[in-house]
C-alpha cells in the first residue's frame, strides 16, 4: 500500500510540473478513483476440498453489496466487495458456505462434495420462486451479443454474464427435477426409508432432459425399474462414499 501511494504521488508531482491546474486536478481525481476501485475487489480460486482439483461455474455473491460473478474454467474469481461483507459460495453437488472477507489478499477458497439433500416439495406452497430474471436483470442484458458489437463477445464481463446465465438455467433444471423426483413421491412407490431412500434417491435421480420428456406415469415406470436395479446390486454398492466434515470457516 505504502509503495503504491509513494509511486502515485511521484507521478502526481510529475505531471503538476507540466500541466495546467485544471488537467492536474482531473488526472489526481482519476487516480484515487483507480486505486479506490483496485482496493475494492477480491480474487481467489475455489477447489474441491481435500484435491487439487478447481471448480468451475460455482456462483459467488456478496450479500451485502449484491455483486455477483462466477468461477471461470480455472475456478478463478473476481468480485468487487469490501472488509466486512460476506460472500456466499454455491454450486450443484456441494455444501453451500460463506467467506467473511477480513482482508483482500487473494484467497484460496475449499468446497465440500455432497450428496443431495432430500428435502419435502410442498406443490401448493405459495412462496414466491427465486427468479434470476427479477434479481439480476442485469446478467441477462449484459449476456447478449451483437453482430455489431464485437466487444460483446470477448469482453470478460459478457462472458461471466453468460455462464451466470447458464448457471441459472441449470439451476432452475435442478429444481424442477426435485419437484418431481421428491422424497414423498419415491416414498410413495417403493418401500425405502432412511440412509437407503437417500443412497437410491442419489444414485438413480433422473436428468432433466428425461423429465422433460416422460409424464408422471412414466417416473412411476423409471423409479420401479430403478429400485429393481438397486435391489440386484451387492450391499457395498448400495452404500455412498461417506463425506468429510464440513469446514467451519473458509478463511
Amino acid at each position: 500500500m505504502k509503495t503504491i501511494v509513494a509511486k502515485n504521488r511521484f507521478i502526481l508531482q510529475l505531471i503538476s510540473t507540466t500541466m495546467k491546474p485544471t488537467y492536474y486536478l482531473l488526472i489526481a481525481v482519476l487516480f484515487i478513483t483507480m486505486n479506490a476501485s483496485a482496493q475494492d475487489v477480491l480474487k481467489g480460486t475455489v477447489y474441491e476440498r481435500n484435491k487439487s482439483d478447481k471448480l468451475a461455474n460455482v456462483f459467488v455473491k456478496d450479500i451485502n453489496n449484491k455483486q455477483i460473478t462466477i468461477t471461470d474454467d480455472n475456478g478463478n474469481f473476481t468480485i468487487r466487495t469490501q472488509i466486512g461483507h460476506t460472500l456466499i459460495f454455491n454450486s450443484p453437488g456441494y455444501t453451500s458456505d460463506t467467506l467473511y472477507v477480513t482482508d483482500l489478499r487473494q484467497k484460496r477458497v475449499d468446497m465440500v462434495s455432497q450428496t443431495i439433500s432430500l428435502r419435502q416439495v410442498n406443490v401448493t406452497d405459495t412462496k414466491e420462486v427465486f427468479d434470476p430474471h427479477k434479481e439480476y436483470p442485469e446478467v441477462y442484458t449484459k449476456s447478449k451479443v451483437s453482430v455489431m458489437s464485437p466487444s460483446t463477445w470477448f469482453s470478460k464481463e459478457g462472458k461471466d454474464a453468460r455462464r451466470l446465465k447458464r448457471y441459472f438455467k441449470r439451476e432452475e433444471e435442478e429444481r424442477q427435477i426435485d419437484e418431481a423426483f421428491n422424497v414423498d413421491y419415491v416414498k410413495s412407490v417403493v418401500p425405502l426409508r432412511g440412509p437407503e431412500l437417500e443412497n437410491f434417491m442419489s444414485m438413480y435421480r433422473p436428468s432433466y432432459a428425461f423429465l422433460k420428456n416422460n409424464n408422471a406415469p412414466s417416473m412411476t415406470v423409471y423409479i420401479n425399474d430403478a429400485y429393481k436395479k438397486y435391489q440386484a446390486l451387492p450391499a457395498t454398492k448400495k452404500v455412498l462414499p461417506k463425506l468429510a466434515p464440513a469446514p467451519a470457516s473458509l478463511q
